[in-house]
């Protein structure tokens, strides 16, 4: 089970030179992207218990098109592990405001947490 949320990222979101996004900006999608996901799997949004691991790949820049994906890796009781990654799939050529469609995507953000579904607060409810 997966979902994925695409979106693009304004020049507004870059904070530093060359139109770079800071790193936070992965994981604040990564937590839309795994509630969707818990959601979808749960029926609740669940509660995010933390990262175990958070790979930052390559830069992310104002005027990318971005993917974040968050998939389901192991399922507990109440717990959750889900894999995420944010992937670039357009990028500007220039400041005239031409972009392309990467061949392949960039993978920028690699990360791995747990979400914890509540008591009582299960779809079939456990």
């Amino acid at each position: 089970m997966k979902v994925v949320h695409q979106r693009y990222v304004a020049y507004s979101d870059a904070h530093y030179a060359g139109n770079l996004v800071d790193g936070a900006f992965s994981l604040k999608l990564f937590g839309d992207a795994g509630t969707h996901l818990a959601i979808t799997v749960d029926g609740h949004e669940s509660l995010f218990a933390g990262y175990s691991s958070v790979e930052f790949l390559a830069p992310i820049r104002g005027g990318d098109v971005i993917e974040a994906e968050a998939r389901l890796a192991s399922r507990g009781n109440r717990s959750r592990t889900v894999e995420f990654e944010l992937r670039i799939i357009c990028r500007p050529l220039d400041e005239t405001g031409r972009a392309e469609v990467l061949a392949e995507p960039i993978v920028a953000t690699r990360a791995r947490g747990t979400g914890v579904v509540p008591a009582g607060a299960i779809k079939n409810g456990s």
